[in-house]
């Protein structure tokens, strides 16, 4: 099958320019010193419709597909993995699930321009990859909800407008289905603050630059009925719709690094010289190349295949696992081999390779990690097992 049309190549090609002559620059200057993604990006990026790819265009996005959402983030991702996320935060964060249509013209034309953006406060100190054991609480008073407890891993939780927060509503009526229960809130708040009745500290990262990751506390946050989106008790579900979409464009953004490491690796070895040559002339450095690019081309054309079935309405929760599996693993060793390209060079802050190599690293972590990949993909293969 035929991935790429005409239209597809014309927006590849126009975010890769975005990426290297906006982004890239940015990245280089900020990163090393853990600066943040600066408002002046943010605005070019809305721009070029970027915050809007998958909004359909009754609602001011530009309504295209996640095959072309993942596009440009493989392309903005080879410049700043920071800025290929952000934009997740833009292009409707639970995606208009179970918003109302009210909601959704209210809330997806000012998500679409850039003007609107969130954070997801999903996982807790005990509650990561077992979203079920959410305990943070939310608790209905009147014309209010009162959220009370913690929250961990909330990215952007200062920068955005709002926070879409997963908290337990009440008990679930089986010890088994433990995921019944939980709901879905979006708390609206002023950018640069977190909501009154909610402290925060940023928590020191490796990687990831360019925003901070939260640890949050509520106590007794009081946020209005109406924060409350879809039916009450459904949010685990609204939430696990989207897992297909989140996980292409994970795959995406660990593509968009390893093919940054390989095009560094390339230009270093062929300035770098040693033994009167450049190290791109022998042989061990070049099926290095040869090897990373291979992964690279692999890892892509499984994610074409998964955007396409997501596109086209098939159910892909397997592909999609193992495209996230796939890519995020490939991305490690291809960003790893980058940098022994280096060498010592590669260990230094004088080049990119390094910073390709820390968020490669993430990208096994978050959406699910490998090791939860492998669980779901084994399920669908053999079937849950019995215990």
């Amino acid at each position: 099958m035929t991935y790429m049309t005409e239209e597809r190549r014309l927006i590849q090609a126009q975010a890769r320019e975005f990426a290297m002559k906006e982004v890239l620059p940015v990245a280089n200057r900020l990163d090393p010193v853990q600066g943040e993604i600066p408002m002046e990006l943010r605005a070019k990026m809305a721009a070029m419709g970027y915050f809007g790819i998958v909004i359909p265009e009754e609602y001011g996005g530009l309504g295209l597909g996640v095959f072309e959402y993942c596009l440009i983030t493989e392309e903005l991702s080879r410049a700043w993995m920071s800025v290929a996320s952000i934009i997740a935060r833009g292009n409707g964060l639970s995606a208009g699930r179970g918003m109302s249509e009210e909601q959704r013209r209210h809330y997806l034309p000012k998500m679409a321009r850039g003007e609107y953006l969130g954070a997801g406060s999903i996982s807790e100190p005990n509650a990561g990859s077992d979203v079920a054991n959410i305990s943070c609480r939310a608790r209905r008073d009147g014309d209010s909800w009162v959220i009370n407890g913690n929250k961990y891993w909330c990215t952007f939780a200062d920068g955005a407008d709002y926070i879409m927060l997963l908290a337990r509503t009440s008990d679930p009526p089986d010890p088994k289905r433990r995921h019944l229960g939980i709901s879905s809130f979006m708390i609206q708040k002023p950018r640069g603050e977190l909501p009154k009745g909610c402290k925060g500290a940023p928590i020191p990262k490796i990687g990831y630059f360019g925003w901070k990751t939260w640890e949050l506390a509520f106590d007794d946050c009081r946020i209005p009925a109406d924060c409350l989106v879809g039916e009450e008790g459904r949010g685990f579900y609204y939430t696990s719709a989207g897992l297909e979409r989140a996980r292409a464009h994970t795959a995406a953004r660990a593509i968009g690094l390893a093919r940054g490491a390989l095009e560094d690796a390339m230009a270093y070895a062929q300035t770098r010289v040693q033994f009167n040559q450049p190290i791109g002339e022998f042989q061990a450095i070049r099926f290095k190349i040869a090897k990373m690019a291979t992964e690279i081309e692999a890892a892509r054309q499984l994610m074409y295949f998964v955007c396409d079935e997501i596109d086209s309405k098939r159910r892909c929760d397997r592909e999609a696992a193992m495209v996230k599996l796939f890519a995020s693993e490939m991305a490690e060793r291809v960003t790893s081999e980058g940098l022994q390209i280096l060498g010592g060079a590669g260990y230094t802050k004088l080049h990119a390779m390094e910073r390709h190599w820390r968020d490669a690293r993430l990208t096994k972590i978050f959406e699910g990690t490998s090791e939860i990949q492998q669980r779901i993909i084994s399920d669908s293969l053999l079937g849950k097992p019995a215990g």
